[in-house]
């Protein structure tokens, strides 16, 4: 697809591939990159043919952190070299909200990690779903190793992703991570040759796009975000058995079983454009998806 600086957008079947592609500077990250991966998330959103999002890169490294290109000033927006990197001065991210654009898009997410990622590099696939990762890539919360803080919402996600313990070590040491404590911590769920990396997110997704349903996914991974952080049951218990009645009487449930009992593939055909029951437990939830009765 065309339209594209800083991403490589293709679809492939019911995969919608994201690359990251400035491979002559390490895929280092960008406002412009920001901006066209909200872009890319919507797409998926919005589109009933999408099924999955895998999210990687060209080139022998993923992600090596921001574009430094700028010398000592590549951070500083107040004198406006880092705007490049991360907008303007004000702390808004304008069009660059890429960490709402993923969390919203009712589409799951696999990120194929090529290489090793860093800085922003890591800290930009938190929201995803699901982590695979080259057995050789190494993975580093550097932040204050150049006098920064973590960002991206990245001190929220990350110990709820590897435990409060583990991502103190490494964002207070700032050290590179192997990719084999990177599995141990649970960041990424696992870790093949760098050569299958996208051989293995491709078999992950199609598994998804051919036996699930569209939208019991999408109310399942908001589920799970925004749930699982609780102190206990009662949120989840509050929605889960309104939903699943609303679901019972409809035609996914109906062909799953089906499917089930006759041994064969489903054929859903309910979509997430028409058909998603409303979420008003999801933050900030846009009004013009809000369809049929509240959970």
């Amino acid at each position: 697809m065309s339209g594209w600086n800083t991403l490589l957008v293709e679809q492939e079947g019911p995969i919608l591939w994201v690359r990251l592609n400035r491979p002559e500077v390490l895929n280092a990250y960008t406002s412009e990159m920001g901006t066209e991966l909200v872009r890319a998330f919507a797409q998926a959103d919005g589109d009933d043919s999408v099924a999955v999002v895998v999210l990687t890169a060209t080139g022998r490294v993923f992600c090596a952190g921001a574009d430094v290109s700028a010398g000592a000033g590549a951070f500083d927006t107040e004198s406006g070299e880092g705007a490049k990197n991360f907008g303007p001065a004000d702390g808004s991210r304008g069009n660059s909200n890429f960490i709402r654009a993923m969390m919203d898009c009712r589409k799951p997410s696999i990120v194929a990690f090529n290489g090793s990622a860093a800085g922003v590099g890591l800290t930009l696939t938190l929201p995803c779903d699901i982590r695979i990762a080259a057995d050789t890539a190494k993975f580093g919360c550097v932040f204050t190793r150049r006098g920064l803080v973590p960002e991206a919402g990245s001190a929220w996600f990350l110990p709820r992703l590897v435990g409060l313990s583990t991502a103190l070590k490494w964002c207070l040491t700032g050290a590179l991570v192997p990719a084999t404590e990177a599995l141990a911590a649970g960041l990424v769920s696992e870790t093949v040759p760098a050569d299958q990396v996208e051989t293995r997110a491709r078999a992950l997704a199609l598994e998804i796009a051919a036996n699930c349903s569209p939208v019991a996914l999408a109310l399942t991974r908001r589920m799970l975000w925004h749930f699982s952080g609780d102190t206990g049951p009662g949120g989840a218990l509050s929605v889960d058995a309104a939903l699943n009645i609303a679901l019972g009487a409809k035609g996914d449930v109906h062909e799953g079983v089906a499917a089930f009992l006759e041994k064969r593939a489903p054929d859903f055909p309910l979509t997430v454009s028409a058909d998603m029951p409303a979420t008003p437990w999801w933050p900030d939830e846009p009004e013009n998806r809000r369809q049929g009765n509240p959970a």
